[in-house]
């Protein structure tokens, strides 16, 4: 099965932190395997999405990389694909699809987007023209690589959700 790893561009700490940890939290809920946080080193969201993934389940981490660059390379070395979700790009519907077998990093800006991550990646995938959040396109690119099944996904943590036509039913699930 082909993995997503999402790169957070840019973070900054004091600006950042509730978006970047909402990209966070999409990208686990719909299926990417990793997060790999650029900028500013923020260790409230990297031990916020661990906490999340020990309580609800999962195997997602968030680590920090320092040099962006360099962790694209190396991981394009290795065979997998960049995706960079912009305004300005090609139309993420039919390259969301022919990536879908591989590998792939989704970058995701915060601030301005060095024009070096454009030259970088093989896909600069438009989701929209118009201005909009990352994390909407997160999920809508997500959604497309995945062909929805990203939404049957079983998580196995100690607390589950049970779907409910009105009301609530929370699960607390014992540890083995």
């Amino acid at each position: 099965m082909a993995e997503i790893c999402v790169l957070r561009l840019g973070h900054r700490q004091m600006r950042d932190q509730r978006i970047t940890t909402h990209v966070f939290l999409v990208a686990r809920a719909l299926g990417a395997t990793e997060g790999v946080l650029s900028g500013d080193l923020d260790e409230s969201v990297v031990k916020g999405i661990a906490r999340v993934s020990e309580i609800w389940g999962g195997n997602f981490k968030v680590r920090h990389e320092p040099d962006w660059r360099k962790f694209l390379a190396e991981r394009k070395r290795a065979g997998w694909k960049v995706a960079h979700l912009t305004m300005y790009g090609e139309d993420f519907r039919a390259a969301a699809k022919k990536l879908s077998a591989k590998n792939c990093v989704v970058v995701i800006g915060a601030g301005k987007v060095p024009r070096e991550a454009y030259e970088l990646a093989d896909f600069n995938l438009s989701v929209t023209t118009q201005p909009h959040s990352e994390v909407g396109a997160l999920a809508l690119f997500l959604d497309r690589y995945f062909m929805g099944k990203e939404l049957g996904k079983k998580f196995s943590g100690k607390i589950r959700i049970v779907p409910n036509v009105c009301g609530k039913v929370v699960q607390h699930v014992e540890s083995d």
